[in-house]
This record gives structure tokens, C-alpha cells and sequence, in this order.
């Protein structure tokens, strides 16, 4: 396991909310991060789907990590759209970020989030487009 990887999932192990959804860093680049979660009932929404707060964390904390490799540094998420384009229907949840620009104190971040079904198969629920900044200590 890389320097990068090491440091990526210690601070994933410590965010509790990841660890309460059940969320797993399935793997990490220099300037990209696919998280992943199994769909329970708990985590569904009315129809059946999976609740669209599900689909905005993984899109949120992917391009987090993936901005946050990109810049070297300990990051947050300034802002971030998403557009839901299907339901999440499957067994599990997969968001793949990917660092788009990036500068001294932000990087823009793209991620796509796939609901995953039991043979594998893949299809788009969301994308979504944020900025992760650095994080400064001033208050």
C-alpha cells in the first residue's frame, strides 16, 4: 500500500458518518477516489431507490478526496451541484471523482455515481461537479 493510499484511508477511518453508512475507499490516484456502499433498506427512500442523500455523500466525499490528493492537503467542499439522472436501484453504490482543474487552493472535481447490480453491471444515477478548497486553520 502507497504513502497516498495509507494516508487516504486513515482519514476515511476516522470519519464517523462514512463509517455509520457503512461507506468503504474502495481505491485512490493522485488526484482520484472511488467510494462505495452496499444499499440497505435503512438508506432507501419511499420508492424503494436509494434516498438521493446517499447518492450526494458519495458524490461529495469522493470529489473530496479526490480534490484533497490533487492538492496535496487537508481540503473541504466549498460547493458541489448534482443532477440525479436515474434511480439507484442495485445492491451497491459506486462514485468514481476524478480532479478536473486544479490550482494552489482549490481543485474542481467531477464524479459520477453508478448503481451497481448483483451480475455487475453498471448504470449512471448522478453526476456531479464541485470545488474542494484547502483548509485553513483560521477561524
Amino acid at each position: 500500500m502507497s504513502t497516498l493510499e495509507k494516508l487516504a484511508r486513515q482519514i476515511f477511518d476516522s470519519q464517523p458518518f462514512s463509517g455509520h453508512l457503512g461507506a468503504s475507499l474502495e481505491s485512490v490516484g493522485t488526484d482520484s477516489a472511488e467510494i462505495a456502499l452496499t444499499i440497505t433498506d435503512e438508506l432507501t427512500q419511499q420508492h424503494g431507490f436509494a434516498h438521493g442523500g446517499v447518492l450526494s455523500y458519495l458524490a461529495d466525499n469522493s470529489m473530496a478526496f479526490a480534490g484533497g490528493l490533487a492538492l496535496g492537503g487537508d481540503v473541504l467542499m466549498s460547493e458541489f451541484k448534482i443532477n440525479f439522472v436515474r434511480p439507484a436501484v442495485g445492491g451497491r453504490v459506486v462514485a468514481r471523482a476524478r480532479t478536473t482543474a486544479v490550482s494552489r487552493r482549490q481543485a474542481v472535481c467531477q464524479s459520477k455515481v453508478f448503481a451497481v447490480s448483483d451480475d455487475g453491471g453498471e448504470t449512471l444515477c448522478a453526476v456531479a461537479q464541485g470545488t474542494v478548497v484547502a483548509a485553513s486553520t483560521e477561524k
